[in-house]
């Protein structure tokens, strides 16, 4: 009797998948072990699951299309229908796995959905791969990494889906990242329009998160979450790619399916000819799933997930304080005269690392534009040669200087951009560029170099190594300013612009890593104007990340409370730019927003006055008192995911040794007091104030009701606090 039903997984997630030779092999429903319904016991709810379930592997090709439905939604593929179980196999190497291969009945393709789980947590892994076992090619227009449906079957019956389910999805606007939003699919416009009842399957319509180019986040992160209102069950998800991605929730037959892919044909101009032999690999997802706790249980699983399949690198457990001079300070424009009393003030300051960040290229004077009208350190990058009008001593006498005073040297870098006027754009050939019908893509002044060329790849490789033998950088700010589009179309066998940008996004990992495997102690950091490529599949490689590029510090709270939601506390850098014109109060408001991230020292600590520099040192002593908890530390938020113009914003995160630090920001309009639950505290924690600056906060423990009532006396001002073993480790607090 053939296999129906494949349980497989662990206490923490299981999935239930459907084997029946009559039809495509169908992924019933995701959760814990004991809230999966029983094929033995339960046959007619398994049955009424495989109804509406999809495919494991939704594919659509040009010449087969989809069946029973047409529209925009990548549901219902004609070749996944196709698909029929062959067999599958479990291993436990890097974690637990399962893949499950099956091929059409033409025998034409060959599909293989593969699963891991890691550490017993409740978040699957899922990438799928296409291998064409015909005679002919297959044009692949859309290849999904994951697909579930059956989101809604466990709703009451008084709550129907477009009410009962509501969606978090994170708009990402430049320099106003992770602005999280929820709504039900009914506000997001998603309705049961009736038709199911007359044999339809279902409105045709989608929910559609998309991100086009080679920026991953400038518009969304690339995650989301469905959550059960009434009973806080959720499923989040990631995706996991560096380029373009496509994400869809739909009704089908009364029911919730969530698709998640990398590039399609339909939303990135992407296509792939498979040609008899070849295969193809779809972008990995991951989704974390939970019975309660909405949102912040299911962030809480993400959070492990991310830190178990990262790369191992000694940055996430030291988090040296790094001082960079761009933002708010020098801009670009470094030269040796200003840096150095910079150095000197950072190292004062209690900075580790020094980054000397863009412009130390620049052979045209501080300030001079080009003939384009933009400063030769934009549209004259790609050589990354010194300046020798800006260091006449050398740029090593700086860095030199940086040792001198106990830091890391550091050097900023945008390694894919090549401007205009570099000599590098005339010394590589036409082939290590971004092509499109041939010609060169150009974007605000560069050229994009495509590292699938050796000579490109080459070119980046002798960078780095020059810097690391010749200079002894210890640090390297990897920054990406410009969005090339869809792609490129050439020479390297690209049947699309699209597939040309997941050609190169694939390559660029794979030159991460080599760099990382010559110089494992490098400390590399991930940077794309601000947040514009905040995806794990960067994040999972460098160990530390810039999340904003925002000047404004009454602005940037919001920013650093809610940066916790897509990047680990230990990787996500925020800045800290104190200046002279801040009073001590916006001092403490400054700080207080890194002081639970990675800590981005900029500004202008060499015109501080010794009580303001005062205020900047006593931060950064507290900071190294605690930061070794922050790589097992989880985020909450006890006033709620932080809007653009909260008052009041609030970010906790609970430590391994069940401490808790508590960052609170009072902005302009809000009350001087602000109440929050703290439900998760030991009855025995007191708070206690780690840092603050120009005004004592007051601080009210209610221990019954396990809430806290803080006052600010002054606006644009913060406190840091802390519960638990932390609270007494600071004896300069109070």
């Amino acid at each position: 009797m053939p296999i129906r039903h494949l349980r497989w997984g662990t206490d923490a997630l299981s999935l239930l998948l459907w084997l029946d030779p009559s039809g495509p092999p169908r992924l019933l429903a995701v959760g814990a072990a004991d809230s999966l319904p029983d094929p033995v016991h339960e046959p007619d709810a398994c049955a009424r699951l495989a109804h509406r379930s999809l495919p494991l592997v939704e594919i659509q090709t040009t010449d087969s299309g989809r069946i029973g439905t047409s529209g925009k939604r990548h549901v219902d593929g004609a070749a996944s229908r196709a698909l029929r179980y062959v067999g599958h196999e479990e291993h436990s190497q890097g974690g637990r796995a399962l893949r499950v291969r099956m091929a059409d009945e033409t025998g034409a393709l060959r599909v293989t959905a593969e699963y891991r789980l890691v550490d017993d947590l409740p978040v699957l892994h899922a990438e799928a791969k296409v291998e064409n076992t015909g005679d002919q090619p297959v044009a692949l227009e859309y290849v999904s990494s994951f697909v579930l449906s059956n989101l809604a079957h466990r709703l009451p019956e008084d709550r129907h889906w477009e009410d009962g389910l509501s969606v978090w999805l994170a708009a990402n606007p430049w320099s106003g990242e992770f602005r999280w939003s929820r709504a039900t699919l009914a506000e997001r416009g998603l309705h049961d329009v009736g038709m199911v009842a007359f044999g339809q399957t279902g409105s045709k319509n989608r929910i559609a998160v998309t991100s086009t180019g080679s920026w991953s986040s400038s518009e969304f992160l690339p995650m989301g979450c469905l959550e059960e209102t009434a009973t806080g069950r959720a499923l989040l998800w990631q995706i996991e790619h560096n380029g373009s991605w496509h994400a869809e929730l739909g009704d089908r037959f009364d029911d919730v399916y969530l698709a998640l892919s990398g590039p399609t044909d339909r939303e990135h101009q992407w296509r792939r000819r498979l040609a008899p032999g070849e295969c193809f690999r779809t972008v990995p997802a991951a989704v974390a799933v939970v019975s309660e706790g909405g949102f912040e249980a299911a962030l809480a699983a993400m959070t492990g997930h991310r830190r178990a399949v990262r790369r191992p690198h000694s940055d996430h457990s030291r988090l040296p304080v790094v001082f960079n001079d761009f933002m708010n300070s020098l801009m670009g424009e470094p030269t040796t005269e200003a840096l150095l009393p910079l150095v000197d003030a950072a190292a004062a300051a209690g900075a580790e690392v020094f980054c000397v960040d863009a412009g130390w290229y620049d052979a045209e004077p501080p300030g001079a534009a080009g003939p384009g009208g933009v400063p030769g350190w934009w549209d004259a990058v790609g050589e990354w040669r010194e300046s020798a009008s800006r260091f006449p001593g050398s740029l090593r006498e700086v860095l030199d200087r940086i040792r001198g005073a106990g830091m890391v040297p550091g050097l900023w870098l945008e390694p894919e951009a090549v401007g205009v006027r570099s000599a590098v754009a005339a010394a590589l050939p036409d082939e290590a560029f971004f092509r499109r019908g041939g010609i060169r893509a150009v974007e605000w002044g560069r050229y994009q170099l495509d590292l699938r060329h050796t000579a490109a790849r080459a070119h980046l490789d002798s960078v780095v190594d020059r810097l690391v033998r010749d200079y002894g950088v210890g640090y390297l700010k990897l920054d990406y300013n410009i969005d090339i589009g869809a792609g490129t179309d050439g020479p390297h066998g690209d049947d699309s612009p699209g597939d040309g940008l997941l050609g190169h996004n694939r390559a660029y990992l794979d030159w991460l890593d080599g760099v990382l495997d010559r110089h494992p102690s490098l400390v590399l950091e991930s940077c794309a104007a601000g947040g514009s490529r905040t995806d794990h599949a960067i994040l999972s490689r460098l160990p530390i990340h810039s999340v904003t590029d925002q000047q404004d510090f009454r602005l940037l709270p919001a920013i650093a409370a809610a940066a916790p939601t897509a990047v680990t506390p230990e990787q996500g850098a925020i800045w800290a730019y104190p200046l002279p014109e801040h009073t001590d109060a916006e001092l403490g408001m400054v700080m207080v927003s890194a002081l639970l991230g990675r800590v981005h020292l900029s500004g202008r600590p060499d015109l501080l006055t010794q009580a303001q520099l005062g205020i900047v040192r006593q931060a950064l002593d507290v900071y190294k008192i605690y930061r070794h908890s922050l790589p097992g530390a989880r985020p909450h938020w006890p006033l709620g995911l932080p809007g653009w113009r909260d008052g009041w914003l609030a970010l906790a995160l609970r430590t391994a040794d069940d401490s808790t630090l508590l960052a609170l920001w009072r902005r302009d309009g809000a009350p001087e007091k602000v109440k929050l639950p703290l439900p998760w505290m030991d009855e025995r924690a007191r708070p206690r104030v780690l840092f603050e600056a120009g005004v004592p906060a007051s601080v009210d423990w209610d221990v019954d009701a396990r809430s806290l009532r803080v006052g600010l006396p002054a606006e644009r001002s913060a406190v840091l606090l802390a519960f638990g073993p932390l609270a007494a480790s600071n004896p300069g607090g109070r």
